[in-house]
């Protein structure tokens, strides 16, 4: 069964952190590009952060560049997005998303999902 799973949202306030991991079954997770979206009430899907498989040097976007650091792990099948500096407009459910592809897509392009975990920054 396919299957990626969030997990590590929760309620922080402004400047803290979190770590958020999302683990894949029935897929490895060397062979995705792996990419990290995130969906504020109201708004839009947005990408944040992507890998793609053959590379380890992630992309980010512009309003988490320098505070989110994107990372994986093949032998626990797993990718994290550590978020450092949080603050209140980070607040947002937060999606793994992969792609069988040698580059970055938008959420469209996206062949599998996790359900999301949620992120509220707040005092």
């Amino acid at each position: 069964q396919l299957q990626l799973v969030e997990s590590g949202g929760g309620l922080v306030q402004p400047g803290g952190s979190l770590r958020l991991s999302c683990t894949f079954t029935g897929l490895m997770v060397e062979h995705y590009t792996i990419n990290w979206f995130r969906q504020a009430p109201g708004k839009e899907r947005e990408g944040i952060s992507c890998m793609i498989n053959t590379e380890d040097r992630p992309a980010y976007a512009d309003s988490v560049k320098g505070r989110f650091t994107m990372s994986r792990d093949n032998a626990k099948n797993t990718v994290y997005l550590q978020m450092n500096g949080l603050k209140p407009e980070d607040t947002a459910v937060y999606y793994c998303a992969a792609e069988y592809s040698y580059h970055c897509s938008g959420p469209e392009q996206m062949e599998f999902w996790g359900k999301g975990t949620l992120v509220t920054v707040s005092t």
